[in-house]
């Protein structure tokens, strides 16, 4: 299963930092936009699996930007969920009839938010049922979001096991710590470098217990790199 992104676009603050936190806790990878302008920045360098569109946002309107985006052949098939405080039926039918994937009425929890929006991303083929990530004997569980060694499950954090997802999802490959905080956390939430520096520690305590602390690896002057491969 690759790394799913999902853009939140919402100009609420409160509301934005629950959806993210909401996301994170899901296994997703979420970054944020506060307008439309914004989201178009976004997802021109880092485009998205999933759009969650709030429909009412300053300048250009979420439905408008999304009717925008759904006539551009390369953004056509990008699945969006409009979230909205309209509850009447013309506004439902106008949010899919501009292409809108599915459409969430404020308040809504977060266990449906979540539910829906995998349900969106089955439908777009972006989730294929694959519940494990397999590295040699290194195992994680989405569904069941463990960290496994062998026959032994690992006690992680959602931060350590967003940060696992990522490396194992993204193997040999070096990262600084901003790319990182931006995979991990998010663009949205402000965290400093070198909070990335003590999970990393925490994980690789952790993984020292079984041996695997050589898994995590410090490529010195630039960032971080998972490997198999010492």
């Amino acid at each position: 299963m690759s790394s799913l992104k999902i853009l939140v676009v919402e100009d609420e603050d409160a509301i934005r930092g629950m959806l993210i936190m909401v996301l994170q806790q899901a296994g997703f990878f979420p970054t944020a936009a506060k307008d439309a302008e914004e989201a178009q920045n976004i997802i021109h360098d880092n485009p998205p699996d999933l759009i969650l569109l709030d429909w009412m946002l300053p300048g250009i309107s979420g439905v408008e930007w999304a009717r925008r985006l759904k006539k551009e052949p390369i953004y056509s098939d990008l699945p969006i969920i409009l979230l909205t405080a309209r509850g009447e039926e013309e506004d439902k039918v106008r949010g899919l009839e501009i292409g809108a994937d599915d459409y969430m009425t404020k308040p809504f929890s977060p266990k449906e938010l979540v539910a829906r929006i995998h349900a969106v991303l089955r439908r777009s083929g972006k989730i294929l049922g694959q519940a494990q990530i397999c590295l040699g004997d290194l195992i994680l569980d989405i569904d069941q979001h463990r960290l496994i060694i062998g026959d032994r499950q690992l006690e992680v954090s959602p931060t350590e096991f967003r940060l696992m997802h990522f490396f194992m999802t993204h193997p040999d490959k070096v990262y600084t710590r901003t790319q990182l905080l931006d995979q991990v956390w998010g663009r949205s939430v402000y965290i400093e470098e070198r909070t990335i520096d003590v999970h990393i520690r925490r994980l690789r305590k952790i993984l020292e217990e079984y041996g695997r602390d050589d898994l995590v690896q410090t490529v010195r002057g630039f960032g971080y790199r998972f490997s198999m491969v010492d």
